[in-house]
């Protein structure tokens, strides 16, 4: 159990063993981005479900005025550790960071404090079973190394590992942002890579 797990909602979903960067610049974010690089601490990466990644004033109803108050945000209940590999600082005000994404976990509930930052409290799931991908989706593994350039040369790649294998096509392929959430969550690797082989397949046939 992670209590108060600082949570950062955006519109893209970060997989285990995969890496995102961002630019912080909203002050919910900058003190608790310094202080997760600082104590070498992960935050929680959610996806939204309602609002956007940048806080903006709600509009006010039947105008088109902004009111007071923020608009809501929402976010799915199952997310992914990130762990910060990189910070830069290029200017006052602005970090830049590269994080990989490590366990997953589930939100049993979470709050936004003052300033807008939201925490919750997080039970870690289990990482994925070491599953040898099947001789019928090998398709998949010969697909996704055709494009395989795309990661930084410093990503470790294990092309026999069935859960690896899914994450990485779910991260590539083109797919609505409510799939590659359902694929995240799931709890059965070799499912997860079922479904990215129905998936790459029907793009195929196009």
């Amino acid at each position: 159990m992670m209590q108060d797990l600082p949570l950062f909602p955006l519109q893209s979903v970060l997989f285990p063993g995969g890496e995102l960067g961002l630019q912080i610049f909203e002050v919910r974010y900058l003190d608790m981005i310094g202080r997760a690089w600082k104590t070498g601490q992960p935050f929680g990466v959610v996806g939204l479900t309602q609002g956007t990644e940048v806080r903006q004033r709600a509009r006010e109803a039947d105008s088109a005025a902004f009111s007071e108050a923020f608009a809501t945000e929402h976010f799915y209940n199952v997310g992914t550790l990130a762990h910060i590999l990189e910070l830069e600082r290029p200017q006052a005000g602005l970090i830049m960071i590269r994080c990989q994404g490590g366990q997953r976990f589930t939100l049993s509930a979470s709050h936004q404090l003052p300033h807008g930052l939201w925490v919750g409290q997080a039970t870690l799931l289990p990482a994925d079973a070491a599953v040898s991908v099947p001789p019928h989706l090998l398709g998949v593994k010969t697909a996704l190394q055709t494009v395989a350039q795309r990661w930084p040369d410093a990503q470790p790649q294990d092309w026999d590992n069935a859960a690896w294998l899914a994450n990485r096509c779910a991260e590539l392929l083109p797919m609505p942002s409510a799939t590659r959430q359902q694929l995240m969550a799931l709890d059965n690797p070799l499912l997860r890579l079922e479904l990215v082989a129905d998936i790459l397949e029907s793009l195929q046939k196009k």
